[in-house]
């Protein structure tokens, strides 16, 4: 795609970006696969932390689809109501265990297909889940990779299919297992939307966004 930044100069962004955190994680608290599955789908349009004060009772008591339908609805609805557009979330919850436990013996599938399938799981919640659990370089694109993909020309696009093909397409091999881990915390803690923080960014210097000297 025109006006992407050369190889060079991606891998060198990838490179620093590794040198401060070489295993950057998730910030979404989980105990197995099925809490974070469960944790991303409550996490649309809402931030991580407001979604792990939520659930820290919760997963004190449920780390299965049978636990989660044993508390049913309500109770659901009494742990994360804290969380914006909690009644559909915790339907889609109830929906998608009652589907694990029906088709899946409970257990929580490894295709993309397959989690797209259950109630509240899109692409993207899909890709976390993939990625943080079996390692997969699947490229989770949220607002801020989104932002950072295109400020930063590493991986520009209009939509955020396209922003997600361009990172596959773009940051060599060896960086895409975390990939979209480092340019979430980058656009969390840096390059944010109104007041990026340029003058102390690490990749200033590589950077093309035009406001990075304002």
């Amino acid at each position: 795609m025109a006006n992407t930044l050369d190889y060079h100069t991606i891998r060198e962004i990838f490179t620093r970006f590794q040198d401060v955190e070489a295993h950057p994680l998730g910030e979404l608290n989980h105990t197995n696969v099925y809490t974070l599955l469960v944790a991303v789908a409550l996490s649309a349009q809402a931030t991580d932390a407001g979604v792990n004060k939520a659930t820290k009772s919760l997963f004190q008591i449920v780390e299965t689809p049978q636990q989660m339908l044993d508390l049913g609805l309500d109770g659901l609805m009494e742990h994360i109501k804290t969380i914006g557009l909690f009644r559909q979330k915790a339907k889609n919850v109830i929906k998608l265990s009652q589907i694990l436990v029906d088709e899946y013996q409970g257990i929580v599938p490894n295709s993309r297909t397959a989690l797209q399938s259950l109630p509240g799981v899109g692409r993207k919640t899909a890709n976390v889940v993939l990625n943080m659990w079996w390692n997969y370089p699947a490229q989770a694109v949220d607002t801020h990779i989104f932002r950072v993909g295109n400020r930063t020309r590493i991986a520009p696009g209009k939509t955020v299919d396209a922003v997600e093909r361009a990172i596959e397409d773009n940051i060599p091999v060896d960086f895409q297992q975390h990939a979209h881990h480092w340019m979430i915390l980058h656009g969390r803690y840096h390059c944010k939307a109104r007041k990026p923080l340029c003058k102390t960014c690490i990749i200033r210097d590589l950077c093309p966004y035009e406001d990075k000297n304002l």
